[in-house]
């Protein structure tokens, strides 16, 4: 008897995690279709939880790829021309040539495309939010820079060696690192340019796709509400609830030691004066 127990209590420990998680994808599901039915559109998620998630102390890096780009194309393409289509964006960017093969095929798209950043789209995410008609992003979330990265380091500050060193003095390694930067910086101005939605004026989208390419600021610098509403972009900051609370069925898989708590009936406690 002792040992069917401890069999029994190692089989439910085994099937558990699997039970959870079909509970979570069930629950996402559940509010996507809800979200689907209020707005009557397409709804599509991009989320890479990735900031803490470790493994044998080594960080595990989520980010788009070519796997994403076919899924959501592949999306895209089996939903009616005139349907709206709702991006829920959550991603530290990734492969270019993924998140410019999303973006091109949102911008295809004959519906309307509406991208919510809940928290944030840096990089490659906001290559593909630039592509949407309204961008709905939290009064403290961010896009970024989509300067091109050279190995490591960013396009732009490889072509200003040049403006500061005679060229004789320049080894030829650097000279052909230059060069291939500034194709890259001119090829992404222009695919931005092209994936601008036509809401925009020309003088809008040079001027768009002149300060996210040319180093204005880091590749990793925050561009948050006002900043994107400066550069001329079509930004709201209405994110629907429903917005947040699937997020928080998209959890970190492995938490860091320290964790955020709050008191839920604190405000309660002070309305009552307890």
């Amino acid at each position: 008897m002792f040992w069917y127990i401890i069999f029994l209590f190692f089989m439910i420990s085994a099937v558990q995690p699997a039970i959870k998680q079909a509970a979570l994808k069930a629950s996402r599901q559940k509010l996507i279709s809800n979200i689907e039915k209020k707005n009557n559109s397409r709804v599509i998620t991009l989320i890479h939880r990735q900031e803490t998630i470790t493994l044998l102390g080594l960080p595990v890096m989520r980010y788009i790829d070519i796997n994403d780009s076919e899924r959501i194309i592949s999306i895209i393409q089996m939903t009616d021309p005139d349907i709206p289509i709702d991006v829920i964006l959550h991603t530290p960017g990734g492969l270019a040539l993924a998140a410019l093969q999303i973006a091109s095929a949102l911008k295809k798209h004959k519906g309307k495309v509406t991208v919510y950043v809940p928290y944030y789209a840096m990089s490659g995410g906001t290559l593909i939010a630039l592509t949407a008609d309204e961008i709905v992003m939290g009064e403290h979330s961010t896009l970024g820079p989509v300067d091109p990265q050279i190995g490591q380091y960013p396009a732009p500050s490889i072509v200003n060696v040049l403006k500061q060193k005679d060229i004789s003095d320049i080894d030829d390694e650097t000279l052909i690192l230059a060069d291939i930067s500034k194709k890259a910086i001119n090829q992404m101005e222009n695919c931005i340019l092209n994936l601008l939605p036509d809401r925009y004026s020309d003088e809008e989208k040079r001027n768009i796709a002149k300060i996210l390419t040319q180093g204005q600021w880091t590749h990793d610098f925050p561009i948050g509400v006002d900043t994107a509403r400066s550069l001329g972009l079509n930004v709201n900051t209405h994110v629907p609830k429903e917005i947040y609370e699937l997020m928080n069925l998209f959890p970190q898989p492995i938490k860091n030691a320290s964790e955020v708590k709050y008191e839920p009936k604190y405000r309660e406690k002070q309305e009552n004066g307890n």
